[in-house]
């Protein structure tokens, strides 16, 4: 699936290009048209929103196995409001077009995405204790301060506003190999760190108090999870704009599927949110092309009614069974 779907995300655009030109492009590099297009568009772009649906999923997963809570997602504690307020702030300012000026809006997303989850860590800690309840109540306070200052640098903003709102609802905005690399780093780390906390998090599905009886460090592995799927979300965003219901709808689906041990579901979730996110970017080529939809509408309009039937599932408990 996950081939099928890049595949079809390199062979669909505003050029459609056939598969007889893409291996001819593949065999004689970038001196066609095709090849051009290929290398310096297609397949960055492929690539860029697969890490990113691989990066919210797999955030998610590790979220709601913190948390224990079927309907938790990568942006529970405030990493999506506050990238979203880092590269508003940054857009307000009109930096030039530069590749620098481009820059700035990714640098400051993540950087503010990064803050803000500290700011919600430090509010919601008790001592050395970092209850859950508290991470949920300080993320649901911070996101909600930080929209409302997004809110009003878009009204103090009327030249930018269509670029914000474009990010806002989320899309590979930046073109080229550049995102790509700049995401890269971040991307590994984060993720590798939370593929091996997979049988901490099968532990942690026990409670606190009988994780800690079990010997597992409960604190400390609770720290690791939040600062590398916050990494990972940041990273994620701060170039693709806010995605709504990745996280949500993929760890159900594979937990439906294959179970809930997280050894599995963690690696499993990278995979399904990578297929998932590049067939939401592909409908939104191709539902009103030429005119390309922002792909955080597409997913959306798929993700609502499936968390209103995940809350509905929720309340049965045999469900996180």
């Amino acid at each position: 699936m996950l081939a099928a779907a890049m595949l079809f995300s390199i062979l669909v655009g505003s050029v459609p290009i056939s598969f007889a030109a893409l291996v001819e492009a593949l065999q004689s590099g970038a001196e066609t048209t095709a090849g051009k297009i290929l290398f310096s568009l297609r397949l960055p772009r492929t690539i860029l929103v697969a890490m990113t649906g691989a990066a919210l999923a797999g955030s998610g997963t590790a979220y709601q196995g913190l948390f224990r809570n079927p309907l938790a997602d990568p942006y529970l504690i405030g990493v999506a409001s506050g990238a979203g307020l880092g590269a508003v702030a940054a857009m307000s300012l009109r930096w030039p077009y530069t590749t620098l000026g481009l820059m700035a809006v990714p640098l400051a997303a993540f950087a503010s995405g990064l803050l803000t989850v500290a700011i919600v860590y430090a509010l919601a800690k008790v001592g050395r204790a970092i209850p859950a309840s508290n991470l949920i109540l300080s993320g649901v306070a911070v996101s909600s301060f930080a929209t409302a200052l997004t809110s009003f640098l878009m009204l103090r903003s009327s030249g930018e506003l269509r670029r914000a709102l474009a990010w806002l609802l989320g899309g590979a905005t930046m073109s080229g190999w550049q995102p790509v690399l700049a995401l890269l780093p971040y991307w590994a780390v984060g993720l590798g760190i939370l593929l091996t906390l997979g049988h901490a998090l099968n532990v942690l599905q026990f409670g606190d108090e009988q994780a800690q009886q079990l010997g597992l460090p409960v604190t400390r592995v609770r720290r690791l999870i939040i600062i590398a799927a916050s990494l990972t979300t940041a990273a994620a965003v701060s170039f693709a704009g806010i995605i709504g219901f990745v996280g949500l709808i993929i760890p159900h689906i594979l937990r439906l599927l294959t179970g809930a041990d997280y050894r599995r579901l963690l690696p499993l979730s990278l995979v399904g949110g990578a297929v998932l996110l590049l067939a939401a970017d592909v409908l939104a080529r191709v539902l009103l092309a030429p005119q390309e939809l922002p792909v955080g509408i597409v997913t959306a309009l798929a993700g609502a009614p499936f968390f209103l039937w995940v809350l509905r599932r929720s309340r049965q408990a045999s469900f996180w069974s």
